[in-house]
């Protein structure tokens, strides 16, 4: 297993481009940047080059909704930049969601209102034509999607996909080897639970798993989860893939980096 580090989460005292210098003195090589078009990529990618490291993920807050088929020509064109902008800064991983995602002035996310009130059988048909679409630009790179489901504790609005199981029949439905499951533990156990379950049963379809603890989204070990049973689960089932480190810590970088190692090992 191989830790990611997450940049919006680490080292928020000093600007995101000095980041990547931190992360790389404590050995974390694969760093994760949300919402691109906010942040200084360019600069974030040659940081990266200067210190050996790689940008492993990031998603686009203006991709739109893909279970609101006349947000399609949206969700498409703003697809077609990100992965434009993915393969100049050999980005191998994006994330892909079902819905729209706005933060309100005071700060909560809200899922964007839909254009008409569709069914649920209609958004999901929906979803799937325009997945169908973004993943025939997929082909033409070498970039894999990762389709993540967010929950709908703090996230209002209703969250189209929300659970695992949810994601899994859509990643199991296509089949496709650009299309993946990214396995969030926190956003899981907000909605759903089944942690453990889920990693069994979907074994195979994620390459990534989120270890933030609930409720305060810290380091494992400061919440409800028993990161010490799924950290046996993975190592029961022969995962050998990503750990996102999806979370802020608690104190300083370096006691939650060993708190994690401490469970999942180095």
């Amino acid at each position: 297993m191989e830790f990611t580090g997450y940049m919006d989460f680490w080292f928020r005292d000093v600007p995101i481009v000095e980041r990547v210098e931190r992360f790389a003195a404590l050995g974390i090589r694969r760093l994760d940047v949300w919402l691109w078009r906010e942040r200084p990529m360019a600069d974030i990618y040659a940081e990266c080059k200067r210190h050996g490291c790689i940008i492993n993920s990031t998603f686009d807050g203006q991709a739109g909704s893909l279970v609101d088929a006349n947000d399609h020509p949206r969700c498409l064109d703003a697809w077609a930049e990100t992965l434009e902008m993915a393969q100049r800064y050999e980005i191998p991983h994006l994330f892909i969601f079902s819905n729209q995602i706005e933060v309100r002035p005071n700060g909560e996310e809200w899922v964007a209102p839909l254009t008409k009130d569709y069914s649920p059988g209609e958004m999901y048909v929906n979803l799937l034509d325009g997945l169908e679409k973004i993943l025939e630009m997929v082909e033409k790179t070498n970039i894999t999607l990762w389709f993540e489901a967010l929950n709908t504790f703090h996230i209002h609005g209703g969250v189209f996909i929300h659970t695992h199981d949810q994601v899994a029949g859509i990643v199991r439905r296509f089949n496709h080897p650009q299309l993946r499951m990214s396995f969030d533990c926190y956003h899981q156990q907000r909605t759903a639970g089944n942690l453990i379950y889920g990693l069994e049963a979907y074994h195979g379809l994620y390459p990534t798993v989120h270890i933030g603890d609930v409720p305060t989204r810290q380091e494992p070990g400061t919440g409800e989860i028993n990161f010490w049973n799924i950290a046996a689960a993975l190592r029961r089932l022969g995962y050998d893939g990503l750990i996102g480190m999806e979370f802020y810590p608690s104190q300083s970088e370096e006691a939650a980096l060993a708190k994690v190692r401490e469970i999942f090992g180095s």
